[in-house]
């Protein structure tokens, strides 16, 4: 079966201010098309050529984009039309809107700046240090506007965060299906002006809002409504806050923070990640652990869709004078001198840098033996308990592994327990008592991809025993997202991969096959399957106010109200007798405020207050998030049920 590849994965990414301002000069009797222009793109042919992208439209309006050098569309001039009426034209605008909205830390729009991006970082030349002289765009306006810890935020930072909080708010109250094109074009505008202003987590939240947006209203595969619930609170939250004059600064948040020289590192593969990005890029990302423990990776992240990704299992990037295949990398190390690291563990790739070739690690010792040596409820609880101030979504990201037990599936989905510890156990050891259930989710279902098939694969073995390393799931309960798996030392019934593979299988390349699984044993059983449906969250009443904060954005403030006016939103009782009351609260706040609307001095009815409305949903949405975060970290604890 062939899967259409959508049409943003065949377009370059365009920078926000490009689209926003293509949206805002066409003219006002056009944007009632310009949804249905962008959805007929889909079926449209994309050439590649010398000159760029083209898009045939129609007979007589042929759109060309030439990217610059970073791969994206940064100015209006590398986007043309054919027709009469270029460039204010639906063809060229409907183009520029279905492409992936580029991040401007990694394509500089070169109006918003004067000098080069190595001076307007932190620590890079003179010019760009705290004070030095020359300092210009964004960065500049960020570090002005930060002043130091505490530091009420400035007045054009306040405009920026307001324009930013009435864009978000007007797309909550009309709800994603109403909000098309142009309500996403004032976001990437207020989104534009916050960068300028040196707000670089609004920026990023407002840039992922629409993101999410264009995957709901696309449904794209592995897109959830959870997600565009998300990053909607987050925007209006941190846009509400800095509106409001707050000086904490982590609503602020960091630019991009620069490479640093670190020496000589010896680092060891662990594992490759295929990356599929909502802006258009994709590639891989090669996970490594450092002699001292960090960890750390190295990238080949292009522009590029699903293919690209699939394509780069053995891809070869420069670092420095050497070819490093990430294949090989994964199961090898490096002696690297000269290279630079980046806050986060992104390792560079300068003319500079020097490698040579090391052994590889294996899992049972050396820096990664670590990984599975403390138990995962540990390990988890204390990453849920841990929140990065200046990037909230990092939470809970940090690697994890653990050694399991299979015991059944869920959909594409792997149920296993948690074995003993090996000290406490032989050989074929058993699952902790009372340990709950945890369930293996792929890391992305994309089809081109081999995620969900080596899950299935290894579902159909109860009772295997198997090592994982990968991510913890912050949003569901007991849940990991494994991105590679290898045999339990010592056990019998485990995994029997090929020499080549080092005692691993990537599980994003790697397919497994039923000769690397033991032989099936229909006797094999480790626990209750029934007890295994039970979700901490999904089973409780919170999933009334989950609904509702859902609703809101799925259909809008008329929803919601619709609702409430026939009982739908009524979930005070169940919530109630749960002890649920201050959510019960807030529900009932959120429906009341769905349906009010004032009266003007004539006493005639008046438009209803989206800001009180983005308010009472904004309360709820954080009540719910504080909650289910704690019953997820109860998850890892609690033992399952039956």
């Amino acid at each position: 079966m062939t899967v259409p590849t959508p049409v943003a994965d065949r377009l370059p990414p365009v920078l926000p201010t490009v689209a926003a301002a293509a949206v805002a000069a066409l003219p006002p009797r056009l944007h009632r098309r310009l949804d249905a222009a962008v959805a007929r793109l889909a079926g449209m042919p994309v050439g590649r050529g010398d000159d760029g992208v083209s898009v045939d439209y129609d007979p007589e309006a042929q759109v060309t984009l030439t990217p610059g050098p970073t791969g994206a569309v940064t100015d209006a001039e590398q986007a043309r039309c054919s027709c009469l009426l270029a460039p204010r034209c639906l063809h060229r605008t409907a183009v520029l809107v279905a492409c992936p909205v580029a991040d401007p830390a990694s394509h500089p729009d070169p109006a918003s700046t004067t000098a080069p991006a190595s001076t307007s970082r932190r620590g890079g030349t003179a010019a760009g240090r705290p004070g030095g002289k020359g300092r210009t765009g964004p960065a500049a306006a960020a570090s002005a506007g930060r002043g130091g810890p505490g530091t009420a935020p400035t007045k054009a930072q306040r405009t920026a965060a307001g324009a930013l909080w009435r864009a978000a708010a007007t797309v909550l109250a009309a709800g994603a299906p109403a909000a098309g094109a142009v309500p996403q074009a004032e976001l990437l505008r207020a989104a534009h002006g916050a960068r300028l202003a040196g707000l670089p987590r609004a920026e990023s939240a407002a840039l992922r809002t629409v993101r999410s947006l264009r995957a709901h209203r696309e449904r794209q595969a592995g897109h959830r409504l959870a997600e565009l619930v998300e990053v909607l609170h987050e925007l209006l939250y941190v846009a509400g806050r800095l509106a409001s004059g707050d000086p904490d600064p982590a609503l602020v948040g960091t630019l991009r923070r620069d490479y640093r020289p670190d020496g000589t590192l010896e680092v060891y593969g662990v594992c490759r990640e295929p990356v599929i990005s909502a802006t258009g890029y994709a590639g891989v990302v090669t996970h490594l652990v450092a002699a001292d423990g960090r960890w750390l990776s190295f990238a080949d992240v292009k522009p590029g869709g699903p293919d690209r990704a699939r394509d780069c299992a053995r891809a070869v990037t420069e670092m420095g004078t050497v070819a490093v295949n990430h294949a090989v990398l994964a199961r090898g190390g490096l002696r690297i001198s000269g290279t630079t690291v980046s806050p986060d563990g992104r390792l560079g790739a300068g003319k500079g840098v020097r490698a040579t070739p090391l052994a590889g690690a294996g899992w049972s010792d050396g820096p990664l033996a670590e990984v599975f040596a403390r138990p995962l409820a540990e390990v988890v609880t204390a990453q849920l308990a841990a929140d990065d101030p200046e990037d909230p979504l990092r939470a809970g990201t940090a690697p994890v592994g653990g050694d399991l037990v299979v015991v059944g599936a869920a959909g594409d989905q792997v149920l296993a327990r948690e074995l003993l510890p090996a000290t406490d156990a032989g050989p074929d050891r058993g699952p902790v008592p009372d340990g709950p259930v945890i369930r293996l989710a792929p890391v992305n279902s994309h089809p081109v991809l081999a995620h969900v098939a080596n899950l299935r694969r290894l579902a159909s073995r109860p009772g295997l025993r198997i090592r994982v390393f990968g991510r913890l799931d912050p949003d569901r309960a007991s849940t990991l997202r494994p991105l590679a798996v290898g045999p339990v030392p010592g056990a019998a019934t485990t995994l029997r991969l090929p020499a080549e593979w080092q005692g691993r299988a990537d599980l994003g390349y790697d397919e497994i096959q039923g000769g690397h699984l033991p032989p099936r044993d229909p006797a094999a059983t480790t626990g209750p399957l029934l007890a295994a449906g039970a979700e901490a969250v999904a089973e409780s009443p919170l999933w009334r106010v989950r609904r509702l904060v859902e609703l809101a954005v799925s259909g809008g403030r008329r929803a919601v109200a619709e609702a409430a006016r026939g009982g739908g939103a009524g979930s005070a009782g169940p919530l109630l007798r749960a002890g649920f009351t201050t959510a019960a609260a807030v529900s009932a706040a959120l429906a009341d405020e769905s349906d009010r609307r004032g009266r003007d001095a004539f006493g005639r009815l008046a438009d209803a207050d989206p800001d009180r409305y983005a308010w009472a949903w904004l309360a709820a949405t954080a009540h719910l998030a504080a909650t289910e975060r704690e019953l997820i970290r109860h998850s890892w604890t609690a033992p399952p049920v039956g």
